[in-house]
């Protein structure tokens, strides 16, 4: 019997070795489809892009032809920074006949005043753009002076108040999973949800979304750099 031990034990390490080698080229083959994938059109026919200047120059015809329907364009960062293609972007995707909307990073250190005085020299007034979007992001905890989580809210709602005025529109709140489940604004405050999950439809909000990110870096003939796929639902 005492034998019998050493290949017991090389069996185990053939299984162990098998298993690590399954699990690896099913990481790699789910890797090598995410980077392509998008939902079903069937499903959400309503899809398109968030484009930044990070991700360079964009083929707006070409994400029309690949399926895309409208574009969210970045368009300003915090009280100061503004993105250095967003007027080019937003010419680019109108004739590529997409629909085209604006969004803003919202800074959590920064006042409200000073981040929508940003967003409206960026964004023109304009009742053709979809309704306005604010990614929030992470929390206030790297900010030089501590911000309470109620003046968060406080602020932000503040500034929700003064871009829905320059845009005649309700804006949209575009959730990271961090920011709602440290802050919880979507049951606070009634907008409309833009959520992120890769491939599965996200339900950390706790209740249902107008937008999901779907893919945050899908590699389409549009740009040499992968673009944050999203859909509708309707």
């Amino acid at each position: 019997m005492a034998r019998k031990k050493p290949v017991r034990r090389r069996w185990g390490l053939y299984a162990l070795a098998f298993l690590v080698l399954a699990a690896t080229i099913g990481a790699l083959a789910y890797w090598w489809d995410m980077r392509s994938w998008a939902p079903e059109p069937a499903i959400y026919p309503d899809q398109g892009v968030l484009v930044s200047d990070r991700e360079g120059l964009v083929s707006f015809d070409t994400v029309r032809a690949i399926g895309g329907k409208f574009a969210y364009l970045e368009a300003s960062r915090g009280a100061k920074g503004q993105d250095t293609r967003f007027g080019r972007n937003l010419a680019a995707a109108r004739r590529a006949g997409l629909k085209v909307g604006a969004v803003h990073l919202f800074d959590l250190c920064s006042s409200a005043d000073a981040q929508s005085a940003n967003f409206v020299t960026k964004v023109p007034r304009d009742s053709d753009l979809l309704p306005p979007a604010i990614a929030l992001i992470g929390t206030a905890d790297h900010c030089p002076e501590k911000v309470s989580d109620a003046a968060v809210e406080s602020e932000l709602m503040t500034f929700i108040n003064q871009v829905e005025i320059h845009a005649g529109k309700r804006a949209i709140l575009k959730l990271s999973r961090d920011f709602q489940e440290r802050y919880q604004v979507a049951g606070a405050i009634e907008r409309d949800l833009w959520l992120e999950r890769d491939r599965f439809a996200p339900t950390y909000a706790g209740r249902p979304w107008l937008l999901w990110s779907a893919n945050a870096a899908r590699v389409t003939e549009a740009s040499d750099l992968p673009i944050e796929w999203v859909v509708v639902q309707r």
